[in-house]
């Protein structure tokens, strides 16, 4: 029977579509697809997720590697909160949830000064009972150390807890320590599937 629900947050619970946003903003696909790639499939990214490096470091360090220029890199940072929104039909599920008696958890894969921003401006972090960010943990999905880290601190029992994220690896690390595994592929109306999938293992 499943009690605790553990959400991941980017395109799950919050919009983060790099490319779309840059779409929107007419960037010449050129100066896009540079973007995309020196900064957002970056190490560098990777490294802050992790709480390995800062931002201002990242910068530094991307651009050494970049035609991009160091001021234009900082600005892309700078823009990486508006790109974000809530997804506020996935969102909410949350008090409907909580009225249902469920635990919900967060467990993302985030930079730390971004998840402090968007933790404090965004209502929904109210409806959480904890989490765990890997930039604090040092560990980033999917490797297994960071779900631990979330079954310890809050001592779950994996069995009853399900995991929510839309990439399939990152949930096939939870079903590896006994965890319940639901993948959205980025669905913005996955509420449904939720549901069912709950109702199913209610009993």
């Amino acid at each position: 029977m499943i009690k605790n629900i553990v959400f991941d947050l980017g395109n799950v619970l919050i919009s983060f579509r790099p490319s779309a946003y840059f779409d929107t903003k007419d960037y010449p696909e050129n100066i896009k697809s540079k973007i995309l790639s020196d900064i957002f499939a970056s190490k560098e990214w990777l490294l802050l997720d992790n709480g390995n490096i800062t931002t201002a470091e990242a910068i530094d360090s991307i651009s050494l590697g970049s035609s991009l220029k160091r001021e234009e890199i900082a600005h892309i940072f700078n823009l990486r909160t508006e790109i974000m929104f809530p997804l506020d039909q996935n969102v909410r599920i949350l008090p409907e949830l909580k009225k249902r008696g469920f635990r919900l958890y967060f467990l993302s894969n985030f930079p730390l000064d971004i998840f402090e921003e968007i933790k404090s401006g965004y209502y929904f972090f109210r409806y959480f009972d904890g989490g765990v960010i890997s930039s604090e943990v040092k560990f980033s999905k999917p490797d297994e150390r960071i779900y631990q880290i979330l079954i310890n601190k809050y001592a779950l029992v994996p069995t009853e807890s399900l995991f929510v994220d839309d990439i399939e690896i990152n949930v096939r690390a939870a079903e590896k320590l006994g965890m319940n595994g639901l993948i959205t592929y980025g669905s913005e109306e996955f509420s449904k599937e939720l549901n069912r999938f709950l109702d199913q293992n209610l009993h």
